[in-house]
């Protein structure tokens, strides 16, 4: 990630997530329970909405974007501890969350896959997923080709971040089960609830 994106990512999205986020977080994130594993906390969004969690591990791949998460900790109810670490190999124990979140960061992973499985691995039998992502929207082909011709470009713009991406058909590579999405805006934007349907390992 540039040095110059995290110093204005913040500035950017915050018109977006008060005038169109805040409720969609608030509601997912607030079902996070128990030892909660976020995967690339970026500046620090979410941490206001964890309210029944025990604690939070924070990953985030890019030091820039962590030294900005540092100053939203104070809005933090729970403790949080942050990795620098990628999805693709997380530093944690087998089986240790109770709780994944990933809010607009898949879009950015570069082997999506590989980071479903490595949650699948560290997360606990029947942990919780909760995700929010923006996707392609292959139900409209206009926009979704748009979407495709947008992509090069959007992502040197946006240090990485791919329009086109659908990783709720890579999610249904693992053994996550995935209850009905909510789509937003039209369906660019989903948020998902999945569950950890691996047997506990003896």
């Amino acid at each position: 990630m540039r040095k110059w994106f995290p110093s204005i990512y913040d500035k950017v999205m915050n018109p977006i997530e008060r005038r169109a986020f805040y409720s969609i977080r608030k509601q997912l994130i607030g079902k996070a329970e128990g030892k909660v594993l976020e995967i690339g906390a970026g500046s620090g969004v979410n941490f206001p909405y964890y309210k029944k969690a025990q604690e939070v591990h924070a990953i985030e791949p890019n030091m820039y974007m962590q030294k900005r998460a540092v100053n939203k900790l104070q809005s933090a109810a729970i403790p949080i501890h942050f990795y620098e670490a990628s999805a693709e190999k997380l530093p944690f124990a087998d089986n240790s969350f109770d709780t994944v979140v990933a809010t607009l960061v898949f879009c950015t992973i570069p082997d999506v896959l590989k980071a479903f499985k490595e949650i699948e691995k560290v997360s606990k039998p029947d942990a919780t997923l909760l995700l929010f992502e923006h996707v392609r929207m292959s139900e409209k082909p206009f926009l979704a080709k748009l979407q495709d011709v947008l992509t090069p470009g959007w992502k040197r713009v946006c240090d990485g971040c791919h329009l086109n991406r659908e990783p709720l058909e890579l999610l249904q590579q693992t053994r996550f089960l995935v209850k009905e999405p909510i789509y937003y805006f039209g369906g660019l934007f989903v948020t998902v609830e999945a569950t950890n349907s691996k047997e506990c390992s003896k």
